[in-house]
């Protein structure tokens, strides 16, 4: 199993603190040079166009970041595909791709966050046709650079290249789905990698979804070693299971707390939070063992996974701390799954 780190890049002021959007990019390249010494996999950088983080363009950032490091993947968390030009996303990552010499991935979804459909000129009602269309284009710019093309959402493509090409043969694209099986269902047809969204719940109640998913490849004649399950889960790791709920929680209550006033919704508490870090809770937050036993019960309720990514960036703000979850990610966790 492989391990890797999604963030979110963001800047929710913690006990009176307030963290630049400059500082925030600049504490977010050092943790991904860290990750990328001490043995982390790979590390996704999310896409958000609001007030509340610094990652509307994660290109830009992995490609800073990639010029940093020599061997940790570096990819999208996701890429809000329905909303973007697939062109452009490809180009984006062609580029990433030769700057990192071959460790760009895309991992392209619809995005749980919506804000990026109106701010590019998209009707939310389009939100799931916009992102078939587009993600079936950027499949076929992956082996076609004058592709002839036409499409409902976009100027047709009448053979113009499109360049970079990425240095790796085919550039990664994984699909990044939540809870819709209509989403596990069409990866599998496609017979393209998962990356399963993990964020509330007991991590069985998804397994009937990843057998949809590989029902669809096999019905698709798609070949078992072609699939591969990925998890992004909310997660961090501490000396102590205790060191590490401590280090999270004050990001997490003022991240929910934020949020939740928009949305109605009343303020979390350490219960709540209790409850989601428990052993038969969704959160992979505590102690190396821990976490790395968490890592195995997941493992097995799935059938079989090839990467988890922990979301740690609620607890961003605290540098000390997230540089020792990123060491003990690499450096403990890491070796135990191996």
């Amino acid at each position: 199993m492989e391990l890797g780190i999604d963030s979110f890049a963001t800047i929710i002021p913690r006990a009176g603190a307030v963290t630049t959007p400059a500082e925030r990019i600049a504490d977010l390249l050092d943790e991904i040079a860290l990750a990328d010494a001490v043995g982390v996999d790979a590390f996704g950088v999310g896409e958000h166009h609001r007030p509340e983080f610094v990652d509307s363009a994660p290109a830009i950032i992995l490609a800073a970041a990639g010029a940093r490091t020599k061997r940790i993947r570096l990819q999208s968390a996701v890429t809000v595909l329905g909303a973007a030009d697939p062109v452009r996303v490809f180009q984006d990552f062609a580029t990433l791709d030769l700057i990192s010499g071959g460790r760009a991935e895309i991992v392209a979804g619809r995005g749980s966050s919506v804000e990026a459909y109106p701010l590019f000129g998209h009707s939310l009602d389009d939100r799931d046709a916009l992102y078939d269309e587009k993600l079936r284009l950027l499949l076929a710019l992956r082996t076609e650079p004058h592709l002839h093309w036409s499409g409902r959402f976009r100027a047709p493509l009448n053979g113009e290249g499109v360049y970079p090409r990425p240095l790796q043969q085919e550039l990664p694209v994984w699909v990044g789905v939540g809870g819709t099986p209509a989403s596990f269902a069409r990866a599998g047809a496609l017979g393209l990698p998962l990356m399963v969204a993990i964020i509330g719940g007991t991590f069985n109640r998804f397994r009937p979804l990843i057998e949809l998913y590989r029902m669809a490849a096999r019905e698709a004649g798609v070949a078992s070693e072609q699939l591969k399950v990925g998890v992004h889960a909310v997660g961090f790791v501490g000396e102590t299971d205790d060191a590490a709920r401590s280090a999270f929680y004050p990001g997490w209550y003022d991240m929910w707390s934020h949020l939740g006033r928009e949305r109605g919704w009343p303020p979390p508490d350490e219960a709540q939070f209790d409850a989601l870090c428990a052993w038969d809770g969704p959160y992979l937050i505590g102690s190396v063992e821990t976490v790395a036993a968490k890592l195995r019960r997941l493992d097995a309720d799935l059938g079989g996974v090839a990467r988890v990514n922990l979301q740690m960036s609620s607890a961003a703000s605290d540098s000390p701390a997230m540089h020792r979850a990123i060491e003990l990610l690499g450096q403990g966790v890491r070796p135990l799954m191996n």
